[in-house]
């Protein structure tokens, strides 16, 4: 069965978009007024988030998500989002009102699965297209076909601050899907021998979703678990896994920062 499951979706209007949605909740005064940032940063992991708000100078926004913080020091012009759960639904919903607000830009910061066999717990990786194997995309793109692609150019200048501050990285492809536990052998083998790097939950929907909206979106992971040889290696709480994702975070502040 495709998705979307109705043919012609694509030439049907919404019947709720961002606009009604934000003005609704702005009525209600669930929405705050507050300075609109052009850069956002998404997390999942929360203690990646608890040590950006230890570490960083915060004003914390509510109404806007689990977790919406502005940094001060950098004239509340960069925000990071985190505390909204996992997977590509709710994070798909931020990012369209965050767009609606009037954010330009965006860098996803997550933790992945290495498909791999010369993968690392730690290694970053900036991720150059997503496979998509989830459902959201597919509402936003309407040929199948169509690759779900981040900035071209956002991705560069992410990069080159990885460089610039020695961080080693590695790229390529991510595999993105829904269903964590229906992850199999056979996927597996098939995307290694494609040259996919890593797997994940999120990157495809939100290439999407900035592709149809014209907004920037980049994306880099951390390795916190191997399957390359095709048996489950978690270190998610390793001290690898997050330092890496703290120096992967402040790579991508420094990135947005360059972009104001």
């Amino acid at each position: 069965m495709p998705i979307p499951n109705f043919p012609g979706k694509h030439k049907s209007r919404p019947i709720v978009t961002p606009q009604e949605h934000v003005a609704y909740f702005r009525q209600q005064g669930l929405i705050p007024d507050f300075p609109i940032p052009e850069s956002v940063i998404f997390c999942y992991e929360g203690n990646l988030l608890n040590r950006i708000t230890k570490a960083e100078k915060v004003e914390q926004v509510h109404g806007v998500g689990g977790g919406f913080y502005l940094l001060t020091e950098t004239d509340n012009r960069v925000a990071v989002s985190g505390n909204n759960g996992i997977g590509a639904p709710s994070v798909s919903m931020l990012l369209e009102i965050y767009i609606e607000l009037g954010v330009k830009r965006f860098i996803n910061v997550g933790i992945a699965g290495g498909l791999q066999t010369t993968s690392h717990i730690g290694d970053v990786v900036v991720c150059t297209s997503a496979i998509r194997d989830e459902g959201v995309s597919y509402h936003y793109l309407e040929d199948p076909s169509t690759p779900a692609l981040p900035s071209e150019n956002l991705t560069a200048v992410l990069k080159q601050t990885l460089k610039q501050d020695g961080i080693r990285y590695t790229q390529g492809p991510t595999w993105t899907i829904d269903a964590f536990f229906r992850e199999t052998v056979g996927e597996i083998q098939h995307y290694q021998q494609e040259g996919v790097v890593t797997v994940e939950m999120e990157a495809a929907a939100l290439f999407a979703i900035s592709t149809l909206r014209g907004v920037d979106m980049a994306s880099g992971f951390v390795i916190s678990d191997l399957i390359g040889d095709l048996v489950w290696h978690p270190q998610i709480l390793a001290q690898e896994t997050h330092e890496s994702l703290f120096r992967l975070y402040q790579a991508a502040r420094t990135t947005l920062q360059q972009h104001v």
